[in-house]
Formats: C-alpha cells, structure tokens, sequence
C-alpha cells in the first residue's frame, strides 16, 4: 500500500508514480512554499493544492490536463467578444490583483485554496520572473485575468477569474497569444473539467506528461517578450494541434 510521504527540510519530492490512487495524485505533505521547493515541485511535475487550515498538500495527478497554446478552441461567440474589443489586456501589470481576484469566494465554493501564504509565494515568483498574469480591464476596474509559471517551454496555468462575461476566456486567448511569442510549447491545466475541454485541452497520463515536461523546461524561451504590448488576435485563430 502506498503512503503518504511527509517533506523535510531538503527540496525532494518522492516519485510522482508513488502517489495516491484514491484522492487521485496525492503524493506529500509539509514543507514550505519557497521559491526554491516550488520551483523544484513544477520540473518535476507537481503543484501545491490545500485548503484553510490543512498542511501543504502536494499532487501528481495521474491524468493531467494539458493545452497546446495553438490549439486553443475558440466559440462564435467569443470570436464576437474579441472582435468587439470590449477589453483592454495587460501583461503583469496587477499580478497581486488578480491573484486576489482568483482567490475571491465563487458561488457554490466554500473556502479558497488560494490561501495568504500562497498568494504570497505566488507574488514572490511574480519578482522573479517566474510568474505571469494576463489581466482584462474595463476602465480603472480589473474584470478578467489568469496567472501561472512559466519555466523553460513550459507554462503551469494556476486559476483565473471573471467578472464580467466571457473576461476569463478573453484572457486566456490572449495568454495562448503570448505563450506562442515567448516559444511556450504546452500548457498544464493540471485538472479535468468541463470547461477545460471545451476550450480544447486534452487529458495526457502522467508518465507521458512527465516526459514531455522534463523536454520542455530544458530548452530556452524567451521571458523578455512578456513586456511587449498584447498582440494582434488573427481572425482565424486557432490552429489545432495534437498533445501526443
């Protein structure tokens, strides 16, 4: 029977494969969220997921969602929405603020996994260069956005929020848009969902996540084009593309 491994003071993770079956990806507990262990945790495949009150929670699903940053679905409805031009989009200009936002309690949830110590963990690697936000705003008001890591050719989505319709989507078009810039070649969604799928990510095992990941946070992108102005939505985006 597989259990539970409890983190020391050193930055090693078990072997993903050794995670839980049942909650599916369960791997460790404890630890810190220094940059260093969180750094650590996304080469090898892992994120931090807990709630108010519980020790870190570390997890290895053993389906992760992914997303080809060119195989982003786009609606008849959103293509509308983007053509409009309802939004203004920034690149990093709030992180905090939308890291905030993603915290923020949604109907039907109670709690947030989004806790203070890791938001601030968050807006460590925001300083450093290792976190992104892709912000829509109306005016003065910050609506939309979605915020990760980007390590290598790889970028780790961890949430994103809206206020008003369709701002979430808006954001993550324009994040994909961005992802092609910097040389970014696939995105972890971490977990299924419904609203995932239809945005065109795709379930990929762990095993072959795995090796994709180790490929991609080797080679070099191009961070420094996160500070270009947002660019130009082709009209006949997307392409499709195959995760393998």
């Amino acid at each position: 029977m597989l259990k539970l491994t409890w983190l020391d003071d050193s930055l090693q993770f078990p072997d993903p494969a050794t995670a839980l079956q049942v909650p599916d990806g369960l791997l460790a507990a404890g630890g810190d969220l220094s940059r260093q262990r969180l750094l650590a945790a996304y080469r090898s495949g892992i994120f931090p997921w807990y709630g108010p009150g519980e020790p870190i929670l570390w997890w290895s699903p053993s389906r992760r969602m992914v997303l080809l940053p060119d195989g982003l679905h786009v609606s008849r409805s959103l293509r509308k929405t983007l053509r409009k031009g309802r939004f203004t989009i920034r690149y990093d200009h709030d992180f905090a603020g939308v890291v905030r936002a993603c915290a923020a309690p949604r109907a039907g949830q109670q709690g947030t996994w989004i806790v203070p110590e890791m938001q601030a963990a968050y807006q460590t690697l925001h300083e450093e260069g290792w976190a992104h936000s892709v912000e829509c705003w109306q005016g003065d008001q910050l609506v939309g956005g979605v915020y990760g890591v980007q390590l290598g050719r790889m970028f780790f989505g961890e949430s994103m929020f809206s206020r008003q319709t369709d701002a979430s989507k808006v954001a993550l078009v324009y994040l994909c848009a961005r992802l092609q810039q910097v040389g970014v070649q696939l995105v972890d969604c971490q977990m299924e969902t419904p609203h995932l799928y239809s945005m065109g990510a795709q379930p990929m095992q762990r095993e072959a996540f795995l090796l994709r990941l180790k490929h991609e946070v080797e080679q070099t992108a191009e961070n420094d084009r996160w500070l270009l102005p947002p660019p130009d939505i082709p009209a006949d985006w997307p392409g499709k593309g195959e995760c393998g």
